[in-house]
């Protein structure tokens, strides 16, 4: 029971043993998995201070030199400030660089509107070349730790910041892009620390959970043919409703036809300053378990 955080980087670090070639580039931003690589590889690791675009710049340097460079900080920080030095330097040439960023939704419940993280699939999925990874649990971190070594694109890599239970065994192979962990009428199709909350409302209501890791690409094919036989699909997300989980599964079934009702349950088109913790945030936005149960049992009727 670590953190997704905890996990990936602690791969890394068995990865750093054997390949020196492994980089970590932060900005101000550190955790206790992470300061055993700083005191191990000193050299491997640079610290740019609150200089996030620059961040991304060295590490284009960095990899152009045949380094295999991860970026790491905050979600927002790492992803929306860098959005335009991540395509120029990265996506435009296609730089194999992994961007790691921490606290997928409302992780960061008490940092307020400035540090959720609600947009962020919808902003780095428009970037061609670019592979999007949204781990459910710290066994599939890991293992995203070791595919992004060996990937030769750019990958971007969202971690939840709390500890989730874990739903995976070690060994399983993730390079299908999802996996169908329940079977139902009504299928649940949920990405990161939602899969949880499926897997809650399934216990309820009986429905079918899918969690679909790798949001780009797609394997549209898998996907199209795990929800053949359902009357109905959810998407669930901890994530704005515009250009998230749902619009791309609203687009798959708009691409190929399928005309299986679809309801999507996320955020709205609005900043929230709740707090309270996550749960509470949660709770207020429709994202708790009961709230969700209820919306999908009326949608269904």
């Amino acid at each position: 029971m670590i953190t997704m955080r905890d996990a990936f980087f602690d791969e890394i670090y068995k990865i750093s043993q054997i390949d020196r070639d492994v980089m970590i580039v932060s900005a101000d931003f550190s955790a206790p998995s992470l300061n055993k690589f700083v005191k191990d590889f000193p050299n491997q690791y640079v610290n740019v201070g609150i200089a996030e675009q620059s961040m991304i710049t060295l590490a284009t340097g960095l990899a152009l030199e045949g380094k295999k460079v991860f970026v790491y900080a905050i979600m927002p920080f790492v992803t929306l400030r860098c959005f335009e030095l991540i395509k120029v330097d990265v996506s435009l040439m296609n730089i194999p660089m992994r961007i790691v960023g921490v606290g997928a939704g409302f992780s960061y419940e008490e940092s307020g509107a400035t540090h959720h993280s609600t947009e962020d699939i919808s902003v780095m999925r428009v970037l061609p070349n670019l592979t999007i990874l949204s781990p459910s649990d710290s066994i599939m971190a890991g293992e995203f730790a070791k595919i992004a070594c060996q990937m030769n694109t750019p990958v971007y890599i969202r971690l939840d910041r709390k500890i989730l239970p874990t739903i995976y065994r070690k060994g399983t192979n993730f390079s299908d892009g999802l996996t169908k962990l329940k079977d139902g009428e009504t299928y649940i199709i949920a990405t990161g620390n939602m899969v949880h909350r499926a897997l809650e409302v399934s216990e309820k209501i009986g429905a079918g959970v899918i969690d679909l890791y790798k949001i780009k690409p797609i394997n549209e094919r898998l996907l199209l043919d795990s929800i053949s036989k359902a009357k109905r699909v959810v998407t669930l997300e901890e994530h704005l409703l515009a250009g998230g989980l749902g619009s791309i599964v609203a687009e798959i079934f708009t691409d190929n036809n399928v005309r299986i009702p679809l309801k999507r349950i996320g955020v709205h088109d609005k900043y929230y300053y709740l707090y309270g913790g996550r749960s509470n945030i949660q709770s207020i936005l429709g994202l708790d378990e009961n709230s969700v149960t209820k919306t999908i049992t009326e949608w269904v009727k």
